[in-house]
């Protein structure tokens, strides 16, 4: 069975792999605008000088995820028309992104960076795939008002902080001091989710189903109900690290249904009223390969699988709204495009929102509840681009 590039911790496919091909030439700081669309107006943001893309939308109209500065990776923050380096957490030809949901109303910013200290014991941890270098430890970070902290961990070396949600909590995973034997070279200490509260300067350990010995969050709604992952400590990076996918609400550790598949069950965004969606390999895929479907879980006894788009052998859902609205991708192989699903019908993102657009939407990250999008597209020019889609009845 054919086997998936893994672009995304935990196992998201898609964009990176086009990235990669891509040489993003200098763009001006000005907005290419499409009226084109009957329903949407396509915004592409300002970039910090190369490839950029979209990861965390929320109600203001703001944008976090990442931009490339002098061919390194930096996490963003796009607030209208201006877009903010959010540096690293170190010297600036370090690199940092926004991964996920990472961005709250009140403009907190959450992602990871490498640091200046040395990773002594040749760990390339969970950030590897998404800074693609190693040799340095890495750390979740918090980032307010110009400045960004790093979230401790639970006494290990390394750190990952996901998602945050408005009451200023943030989700994410660390390392503790345990050399753990489920890990397998060159993974060597274990992890577990982790509960920061930056402000109140708190930390609390989400711990793993049952007897797994390893666990990690990958959102969080307004409520304080998180979602992720849970298995074994692995390689860090989803496989049989994504055992189960749970939902921690208080005290309890739930399971979430998956679709059948050994491993790589992963949730990626929780709204309001417990609805979750990500992507889990479904019945028959086996082992390490990853050829995922992505799903919604509503309650009860089973997910739903929301299946691909037409010509496709896989998606993984990114983010749901209050609306039950979501955003993701769906591929062939790793040649993936964007998606939005509602009323149980998963539409290509180009040809419901912009079909004459000059670009490929190779994914959809985020979607607030008023339905704007965000997420990367390829211009013809052959640059990748943030982009903002914003629904005309705004």
């Amino acid at each position: 069975m054919r086997r998936i590039a893994s672009i995304l911790f935990l196992g998201a496919v898609g964009a990176c792999g086009r990235e990669a091909q891509v040489t993003q030439p200098v763009m001006a700081r000005s907005n290419v605008r499409a009226a084109i669309s009957a329903t949407y107006v396509v915004d592409t943001l300002p970039s910090l000088g190369g490839t950029s893309r979209g990861s965390s939308i929320v109600s203001r109209g703001w944008v976090a995820g990442y931009s490339a500065t002098g061919g390194i990776r930096h996490a963003a923050l796009w607030q209208k028309d201006t877009v903010i380096d959010l540096g690293t957490l170190g010297v600036r030809s370090l690199r940092s992104t926004v991964q996920w949901l990472g961005l709250n109303n009140t403009g907190m910013v959450v992602g990871i960076s490498q640091t200046d200290v040395d990773e002594t014991r040749g760990e390339t941890w969970s950030c590897a795939p998404f800074l693609g270098v190693v040799g340095k430890r890495c750390l979740g970070f918090a980032w307010e008002n110009g400045q960004m902290l790093p979230l401790p961990t639970l006494g290990g070396p390394n750190g990952y902080a996901a998602a945050v949600n408005n009451r200023g909590q943030v989700v994410g995973w660390a390392e503790t001091a345990i050399e753990d034997e489920t890990c397998n070279e060159p993974q060597i200490y274990g992890f577990h989710a982790v509960l920061w509260e930056p402000k109140k300067g708190t930390k609390r350990e989400l711990r793993p189903f049952g007897d797994d010995a390893a666990s990690a969050a990958t959102a969080i709604n307004q409520r304080g109900q998180a979602v992720g992952i849970s298995g074994d400590c692995d390689v860090a990076v989803g496989n049989y690290s994504a055992r189960h996918a749970v939902l921690w609400d208080r005290d309890q550790v739930i399971e979430i249904p998956n679709l059948g598949g050994d491993i790589w069950h992963t949730p990626t965004s929780i709204n309001d009223s417990g609805d979750v969606v990500g992507f889990s390999n479904p019945t028959g895929v086996i082992g390490r390969d990853l050829i995922p479907h992505a799903f919604m879980w509503t309650g009860g006894s089973t997910s739903k699988d929301l299946d691909v788009l037409e010509g496709d052998d896989n998606s993984q859902a990114f983010a749901i709204n209050n609306k039950r609205q979501v955003v993701g991708v769906s591929c062939a192989g790793d040649d993936c495009r964007a998606f939005i699903w509602e009323n149980d019908l998963m539409q290509d993102l180009k040809r419901v929102i912009a079909p004459d657009f000059p670009a490929v939407f190779l994914s959809a990250r985020s979607i607030t509840d008023d339905g704007r999008i965000t997420g990367n597209v390829l211009l013809n020019n052959g640059a990748l681009r943030a982009f903002v889609a914003t629904p005309r009845s705004r």
